[in-house]
Formats: structure tokens, C-alpha cells, sequence
């Protein structure tokens, strides 16, 4: 196992950041290489799920969601990547001098680049969502907007469920500064006291109660066919008066912080791990400021008041529209008005494992492949369901990384306790933001008689792997799923991703070598030969197929690499695709989110062409094909191209094997690389241009795929009744 990184996180993330060209958004390497830095790549994708919210051909209350996944993204963003950033601002002239970062640029930049998105987002919102829930009869009032009834009703709703949770705090220069809870909403309140209109003006904060309430209301409306809505935040605006009495309400101006998330956990490898992670989670929600969001029409002289107030630097603040929390809009009241949403794509049977009497006979005939959410998530269930019950199966694994709150899953894995069986599960604690999560289920397991396992410091374990042993004619066999996604029923309906049940003896022995790695953190002594592993051979076995691709290339023979990845950072392995683009070899690239490679430069990565989908589904999977000679190498993996993934994580790439297999991955990858209505291009300008190919013919890769697997699972249903054997 490669050695645990010994350094701080926001020290290595600073050596990752190194040369940061401050001319532009490109930086350049030591070597003369383009490199587009990591976070501005980020906000360029989220600029992408922006692009949906304006795009009119996207339906009404979709476009209102996809306001409220760019800002979760965003606020996501600022209580992590952007809280490394403030910690780089911290630190001494001396250690900025050592690392080579100009940190201070990088968040100018990111300042810059959210300031410019922010104004757009309220510009969509304000000039085009608006308008048209206004064209379908929905009405998001504003105070001033209110008839006497509807004065009436906000009044006594006010009254009767706001008030315990309002806070209202009169704020006194160097005496009384409330302390402003992560993400929460407040309103700040200019002040002139009634009998003194000449006085020096007073300020006061009262809070949005958001967290105990909803955020849209509905309001009495005048016909049945109208749907008049009002904001939490307003209700606060228009009763605001009863809370200062003596004084004149001069204006509102919402505000919000956010706190830093990251858990710095000391020295940790010493101690208990999980025990620090557990007091750190607490701590979480009092960390420093990474963000101070307000409202762009707030006065100067207010804004100056709540900067010294708060301890606010300038690097910590940024303006955006009225409303802030916007990842709210998630639950805007749809009112039954489904010609609004997204058509439904109920997810599709997959016939040959849901409808197999014998399920392990099924496996060992061929293998299967399923593509959620396209396909039902019931063959993962039944794979855990199905070896709970049966009295052959002796040990069930499997690696917890994110799991759902209610998981079926879960309970069988409890249930063949019950059954007798040996249960294992590796949890990964440190899955940020799930951490408290993974700790809950951790200690439900462990109460059931499941054998768990903790994190290792140092190294995340991200694999999505899966075994059964059973036993068959007194021997043992064992049966294994493999996934780019993780065992989560709820992400499965929203998230693209691949699962792979197999029975291959090649495959299936080195996921168990991988289990009693996990298990008793002892080297493998026969190491991985059709794996990938993370800590062991996925970057050299990654380096390897692409020497060979080069070679092709320089022996004038077809080269060519397809790639689709969440993210592409590593600079490694960016300095490898130039060497092979300057080699000859034909690369396209699929990255949804961060791609730090620069295509389309001139004797550089004039051979790589890439794209990102953002569609109604989470593009989540990652596949690997090498043309290698014509003998194509088609790996499915856990793993980005990521630093963090190739060489801070246990992550796993597996080789497809079936041909029927083989022939579905690439035809959705050209059904993906042909995309003409959701493809951006990926460019140095970060333009995100729509890539247009001139064809006449639209083609959505995300519908075309749901369809081609509809006429697969009719085909194999059609099978399945008639008792006929399936591909090999």
C-alpha cells in the first residue's frame, strides 16, 4: 500500500494549486503545459446546471430546480473548496513562498467568476421564471402585492406560526452581536427612531425561520384557477414593524453565512478515528466564515455596520439578489401541474435478474450489466435481499460509502445476521457530509451482529463493490456486483451510473483480495491482475494503456482512447493525454464536472475533444476504452482522474469482459459522444458553448438512451417468457 499522506489537507491542495497563472483562467506547469485551475473548471460546470434554468425548451419547473441545484452546488462549493482557499490567505508570507500559490488571485477570480453568475441568476429568475409561472396563472407575490385578504392571512400566519422563531435583536456597536447560524437566513433591518428622526440611524437583525418552516406559502387567491404563493422572507418583511415598536422600518435587506465545513482532524493517525470525526461533526456548524452573502441593494453605510459587526473581511463577502438559500426552490409547490415537469421515465425492468427463479443461476450463465436510472434499482436489492434468505449463502460483503436514509439494502444485510450468516461492511466515515450518516448506520449494524469497519486514516475508501459466498455441491463460489455508483436506492433514481453482476472467477477473487484488504489491512500477496486498485495499481495500470496507445500512435497505427469521467484534475495524467495527443492518438473525453485539461491547443491537444452532458440525470459514471490494437480495453470504475482518487483513495476500475457487454458500453458512449442538444464544449475560454454537429436530427444522449434500453428490456422480457437463452 502507497504511504498516507502525512500533510495537512489545505497543504497538499495548496502544492496542487501551485503556478497559477494570473493573467488569465488558464495556468501554466513547469513544463510549458496549460492547465485550467480546478475550482474556476468547477464553477464553469455549475454555470452549465445555470444554463438549464435559462434554457425555455427545458420545462417550467424543472428550470426552477435547476436554480436550486446550482445554488446547493454552490453553497457546497463555498463551505469547503473556498474555506481551503481563506485558510491559504491565512497562512504566513514564508509558507505562500514555499508552496508557490498566488491564493489570493485565485479568489479574486472565483469572486469575480460568482459575482458574474449570481447576477445572471437573478436576471433568469426575476425576468424570466417569473414572467412565466405569471403566464401559468402562479403568482410569487411580493408584500406590497397583497389584497386585504391575503394582508389578512400573512398577518395571522405570522402571529400564529412565526413568531417563537423570528429572533429579532436590536444591534449596539461593540456591545451586542448575535452569533449568525450556518446557512441561516436573516433579515437586516434599518432603523430611525420615531422621535428622533434626526438621530444616527439604528440597525437590527430578525431571523427567517426557514429551517422550521416552509420556505413558499400559499396564499388565499382570488379564483380557483390562480395559485398565488408568498416567501418566508416576506411574510418577515411585511410584519417587521411589530417587532421595533418606537421605531420607523426604514428597509429590509436579507443576509446569510456560510461556515466553513471542513472537519480538521488532527493527527489522525492516532487515536480513535471515528471518535474525532463524531466531536468534529459537532463543531461543524460554528466554524469560521467562508461566505457572507447580502442582498446587492443593501446601502453602504448598512453594509459597513454588519462588516465590522461581524468580523467580516472583504474576502468573505458577496452580493446576490433578494433571496438567498436558494437551493430551496428544490420543494416550490408544483401544484399537480405535471405538463410543467419533465415527462416520467419510469425506470425499466431488467428481466433476465428481476424475473430469474434461480438468481445465482442467472449470474453464472453470463454476466449483466444495468444503467440506473434508466433501468430499476431492483436487481441491486434483490442481490442483497435474495442471499439474506437463502440458507447456501455463508458471507455477505460489502463497502458503505453513501447510503440512504431508509435502505432495504441495509435491512438484509441485518437480516442475515439473523439468518446466521457473516455479514462485513466497510463504512467510510469520512464521506463528507454523510459523515454523521455512515456513523448511525455504522452503530445500527454493529448492533445487529454486523461485522463493520472503520475508515483508514489518511485514505479514503471509495470502491462500490459487493461479494456473496455460497455454497454449491460442497464447494464455494462466490458471486460479486461491481458499480460506479454507490448502494444508495434514493441517488439510483436521479444519478446515471453502471452495476455489473458477475460470476467471472477472475474478477470475483480479486474483489475478495480486496475485502481482506479492507478487513485486515495486510498487502495482498498475489496482488491484481484484471483489477484496478486504488493504493496499488490504478494509476500505473492507467499510465500503462495509454504507453500503449502512444506507441500505436508513433508506429503510425490507429490510437485511440475514449474517456468519460466526473472529473479530470490529475496533472499527471493531463501531462500524459498531451503526450499522447501530441503522439498521434485520438482522445475523446466526456467530463461532466472539473476538467483541468485544455483541448484544442495547437501541437499540444489538438487530437482531444471534449464535451460535458447536463441533462435531467446526474451523469455519475466513469468508463475507461482503449482501442489497444483493435483488442479493445473497456474498464468501468469508481474512481475520477483526480489526485485525491489515484492516489488518496481505495478506489477500484474493472475490466468488462462479456462481449454483449462490451457492444452496449460502446454504443452508449457513442450515443453520448453524438450528443447535439445537452453536449457542451469544453474549451480554454470555458465558453460552454452547445456542441452542434449540423446534423438535422436532434439527438438528446439521455433520452436516445433510455429508449435504446427500453427496446432491450421489452426484447429480453420477450425472451424471458419464452424460456429462451440470452446474449453471451
Amino acid at each position: 500500500m502507497a504511504k498516507p499522506a502525512e500533510h495537512k489537507d489545505f497543504i497538499h491542495y495548496a502544492q496542487v494549486i501551485s503556478n497559477y497563472d494570473t493573467s488569465g483562467l488558464v495556468k501554466t506547469s513547469e513544463e510549458g503545459l496549460p492547465f485550467l485551475e480546478r475550482d474556476l473548471s468547477w464553477l464553469s460546470f455549475n454555470y452549465r446546471v445555470l444554463q438549464e434554468a435559462k434554457d425555455p425548451s427545458v420545462p417550467l419547473f424543472e428550470r426552477i430546480k435547476f436554480l436550486a441545484i446550482y445554488s446547493s452546488n454552490l453553497d457546497e462549493f463555498f463551505r469547503v473548496r473556498m474555506a481551503n482557499h481563506r485558510n491559504l490567505l491565512r497562512v504566513g508570507k514564508k509558507t505562500k513562498k514555499e508552496l508557490h500559490i498566488n491564493s489570493k488571485q485565485i479568489v479574486k477570480d472565483i469572486q469575480r467568476i460568482v459575482n458574474k453568475q449570481q447576477e445572471e441568476f437573478s436576471r433568469i429568475f426575476e425576468e424570466e421564471i417569473i414572467p412565466e409561472l405569471r403566464n401559468h396563472n402562479i403568482y410569487l407575490l411580493r408584500r406590497l402585492d397583497l389584497n386585504e385578504e391575503q394582508k389578512h392571512f400573512v398577518e395571522n400566519y405570522f402571529k400564529d406560526h412565526m413568531l417563537p422563531f423570528v429572533q429579532p435583536v436590536l444591534l449596539v456597536k461593540n456591545k451586542i452581536r448575535p452569533f449568525l447560524n450556518n446557512a441561516a437566513l436573516y433579515l437586516t433591518v434599518l432603523l430611525a427612531e420615531k422621535h428622533l428622526p434626526n438621530a444616527p440611524h439604528k440597525y437590527a437583525i430578525v431571523k427567517i425561520p426557514s429551517d422550521h418552516l416552509p420556505r413558499f406559502i400559499k396564499l388565499p387567491a382570488a379564483t380557483p384557477e390562480q395559485h398565488d404563493l408568498i416567501m418566508l422572507d416576506d411574510i418577515v418583511r411585511h410584519s417587521v414593524s411589530w417587532m421595533f415598536p418606537g421605531y420607523e422600518i426604514l428597509d429590509t435587506f436579507s443576509i446569510k453565512l456560510t461556515r466553513d465545513a471542513e472537519l480538521y482532524i488532527d493527527d489522525e493517525f492516532s487515536g480513535d478515528l471515528v471518535q474525532k470525526i463524531k466531536e468534529s461533526l459537532a463543531r461543524r456548524q460554528v466554524g469560521p466564515a467562508s461566505r457572507f452573502v447580502y442582498d446587492r441593494e443593501m446601502p453602504d453605510e448598512l453594509l459597513d455596520f454588519i462588516k465590522e459587526a461581524f468580523d467580516l473581511e472583504k474576502y468573505d463577502i458577496l452580493q446576490e439578489g433578494r433571496y438567498h438559500n436558494n437551493f430551496d426552490f428544490f420543494k416550490f409547490p408544483s401544484f399537480e401541474i405535471d405538463h410543467l415537469k419533465n415527462p416520467a421515465l419510469p425506470p425499466l425492468p431488467y428481466h433476465p435478474l428481476e424475473d430469474a427463479d434461480d438468481f445465482y443461476q442467472a449470474m453464472r450463465e453470463r454476466d449483466h450489466l444495468i444503467h440506473v436510472p434508466y433501468h430499476n434499482y431492483r436487481s441491486v436489492v434483490r442481490f442483497f435481499e435474495v442471499a439474506a434468505r437463502d440458507p447456501k449463502v455463508t458471507h455477505i460483503k460489502i463497502i458503505q460509502y453513501r447510503v440512504a436514509r431508509q435502505s432495504r439494502i441495509m435491512q438484509a444485510l441485518m437480516d442475515a445476521v439473523k439468518a446466521g450468516k457473516q455479514v462485513s461492511v466497510f463504512i467510510e466515515v469520512k464521506a463528507r457530509f454523510d459523515e454523521e450518516a455512515n456513523l448511525e448506520w455504522g452503530e445500527r449494524l454493529e448492533k445487529a451482529g454486523v461485522n463493520v469497519h472503520y475508515s483508514f486514516p489518511g485514505v479514503k475508501v471509495h470502491s462500490k463493490l459487493a461479494l456473496v459466498r455460497r455454497i454449491e455441491n460442497r464447494r464455494a463460489r462466490m458471486y460479486t456486483y461491481l458499480s460506479t455508483g454507490n448502494f444508495h436506492e434514493d441517488t439510483a433514481k436521479v444519478y446515471s451510473d453502471f452495476g455489473l453482476f458477475t460470476a467471472d472467477e477472475r474478477l470475483v477473487n480479486e474483489v475478495a483480495r480486496v475485502f481482506s484488504f479492507l478487513e485486515t489491512v495486510k498487502v495482498p500477496e498475489q496482488g491484481f491482475e484484471h483489477l484496478m486498485v486504488g493504493q496499488f495499481n490504478l494509476r500505473t495500470g492507467l499510465e500503462s494503456l495509454i504507453d500503449f496507445e502512444i506507441a500505436q500512435a508513433k508506429g503510425g497505427k490507429r490510437a485511440e482512447i475514449i474517456l468519460k469521467l466526473n472529473s479530470l484534475q490529475d496533472k499527471s495524467m493531463i501531462t500524459k493525454l498531451y503526450e499522447a495527443s501530441q503522439a498521434g492518438v485520438k482522445i475523446q473525453l466526456i467530463v461532466r464536472g472539473i476538467c483541468s485539461l485544455v483541448p484544442g491547443v495547437p501541437g499540444m491537444s489538438d487530437n482531444i475533444h471534449a464535451i460535458s452532458i447536463v441533462d435531467r440525470f446526474l451523469e455519475h459514471a466513469r468508463v475507461f476504452i482503449f482501442y489497444h490494437a483493435g483488442e479493445e480495453k473497456i474498464y468501468m470504475s469508481s474512481a475520477d482522474w483526480m489526485s485525491r482518487n489515484l492516489s488518496y483513495r481505495v478506489e477500484t476500475a474493472f475490466p468488462i469482459y462479456a462481449p454483449h457487454i462490451r457492444s452496449q458500453i460502446k454504443d452508449f458512449m457513442a450515443i453520448q459522444l453524438n450528443d447535439n442538444v445537452k453536449a457542451r464544449i469544453i474549451d480554454a475560454a470555458s465558453s460552454n458553448r452547445y456542441y452542434k454537429d449540423g446534423s438535422d436530427l436532434a439527438i438528446r444522449s439521455q433520452m436516445e438512451t433510455y429508449y435504446y434500453i427500453k427496446r432491450q428490456s421489452e426484447q429480453d422480457g420477450q425472451i424471458e417468457a419464452e424460456g429462451l437463452p440470452g446474449p453471451m
